[in-house]
Formats: structure tokens, sequence, C-alpha cells
């Protein structure tokens, strides 16, 4: 399993009875969480008391319960000691409560920032371009990451106000003069087009999910599209391709299903290695690791 363990802004306290206890800076949030059904004591005197609570519905979806939760707060991150001059260090995101439980961040994503900022990183010193392409950008984690590495980021999302919030975080960052391209677009049609103008990139990041709409109201469903949508991500690519990473949610896909995919539409091609695994959050209370999806990265030779 992949654990993002570096973080100091955030953390998961305890997880009991389908829900999880966590820090977000200085404010304690309780969550619904489908991974955990195991029941628990629930001691931390935060599960009595936190700053928000969201309660989910019999009916689906569910609402927040708020006690001193702020609209909007941020928290930080610290990439990798490693890097070698990158633009920024430290990328600070804004946060607020949001439908269906979300804060705006993933915090299980880190140890994907990790893992390809060191590798662009790593081209940008060696004087190489690091072209990359970050599809279902949601609020900008992946993008802030790979910007601050040094890469040129094309940051592509169907949702208007997801990509006005990824903004903000680099405003937030210091990364707003740093070269991204920010796009409200359909991710599979903007692939399709891109195909057509001959474009490529050195480095693709995708987040789909399970279910969605593109700004015209296109349906998404990804069991039925995403295959097809990494053939034409394949094609995108470069000569001298860097990475290609996905993440998923979604039950059926696992980090094996990750693996096959990368395998039979990267790895003939230009050879490299695969990397998939479970994403992971440390539980401080219990010692234990909270399950948060699969992650399938594909890696240069």
């Amino acid at each position: 399993m992949l654990r993002a363990d570096r973080w100091k802004d955030y953390e998961v306290l305890d997880c009991a009875g389908g829900e999880k206890l966590e820090r977000w800076g200085d404010y304690f949030l309780v969550r619904p969480d489908p991974q955990v059904i195991w029941r628990g004591d629930k001691k931390d005197p935060h599960w009595r008391k936190p700053d928000a609570h969201y309660h989910r519905s019999n009916r689906g979806g569910g609402d927040w319960e708020f006690f001193s939760l702020p609209k909007q707060w941020d928290i930080s991150y610290a990439l990798p000691a490693s890097l070698v001059k990158p633009r920024t260090s430290t990328l600070r995101f804004q946060l607020k409560p949001f439908r269906f439980k979300h804060t705006g961040l993933f915090p299980e994503q880190a140890a994907n920032w990790d893992r390809f900022s060191s590798i662009i990183n790593a081209a940008v010193q060696e004087g190489r371009p690091a072209r990359v392409l970050n599809l279902f950008a949601y609020t900008g984690g992946a993008t802030l990451a790979a910007a601050a590495a040094g890469a040129e980021v094309t940051h592509v999302d169907a949702s208007k106000g997801m990509v006005a919030w990824a903004k903000e975080n680099a405003e937030s960052s210091g990364l707003s003069t740093a070269p991204i391209r920010w796009l409200v677009d359909d991710c599979a049609k903007f692939v399709q087009r891109e195909l057509r103008r001959g474009h490529r990139y050195d480095a693709i990041i995708m987040d789909p999910p399970s279910y969605g709409r593109g700004p015209n109201g296109e349906l998404w469903k990804l069991e039925d599209t995403l295959y097809d949508l990494l053939v034409d991500c394949a094609a995108l690519l470069s000569d001298t391709p860097l990475f290609f990473l996905i993440s998923s949610y979604t039950t059926g896909l696992q980090a094996s299903v990750l693996s096959y995919l990368l395998g039979d539409l990267i790895v003939p091609r230009f050879g490299g290695k695969i990397a998939a695994e479970e994403l992971g959050l440390p539980i401080s209370g219990n010692g234990l690791t909270l399950p948060c999806g699969a992650s399938g990265l594909w890696i240069a030779p």
C-alpha cells in the first residue's frame, strides 16, 4: 500500500462505525467512509466535539452539521526535500465544506504528488521539457505539485467552479505565474481535439470519477469509457514520455486492473515499469491504514 504519511496539516485520528475523525489544520471533522465497517470505542474527545460533522442520509447524499468551522480555511503540504530548485516547496490549499462530504482536497493523493514531482524535477534538471496533462483535475493538487517541480501543465476539468478553485490554490501557493493552462472542458473530447491538433505531452495524470457529467451535460460512466480514453491518451504521449498516472476510487478498478491497463497500452510501445498499489492514509489512533482507492503509475525506463 502506498501511504500518504508526510502530512503535517492533515491527520486521520480515528475510524469507527462507518466514520472517520480527521484533523484539517486546526479543525476537526467527522465524515462518513464506506471502508470503515468495523466498530470502535471512539475515545478521542473530538468525536464528541468536532468543528463539523457530515451526516449521511439513508436516501443518499447527506448534510453538514456545523459547530465552529469557518466557511473557508487553508492547509499546506511540503513537497519532498530532495527536489532541486523547485518553483516552490510548499503547496497551499483553500478548503471549504462542499457537497457530498468533500472539502476540496483528497489528502491520500499526496503520495502520488511526491512520486511524480521527483520524476519531473529530475527531468527538468537534465534540461528536458516536462509537459504534463492533468485530466479530471479537480481543485489542482496534482497540477500544483507538477508545476512546483518545474513542469508546464495543462489543467482540464468539466467544472468551471473547480477550475476557479484550483486557480485560487495556485495563487495561494505562489504559482499564479507558473506555466499552467486552465481549461473548462469535457476531458475525453479535449483529448480527441489535442490528437487532431498534433499536440503531445510528456506525462499524463488522471483521476476520473465513477460517474459525472461534462459542461454540456455529457454523461460519464467510468467502466464504459475509460479504456477508449486511455487509448487516446496513450496516443497523446510524446516520443520520450516520463510517466502516466491513473488514480481510481471506483470499487471495480483495483490496483491490478490499473496495472493491466497500463501494461496493455503503454508498455508495448515504451517499455518501462509499472507500480500499481492501494492508496492509504495512516490512522494515528490505532496504527492501521485507511484504504483510499488505487493508483497505477507507469514510469519510463
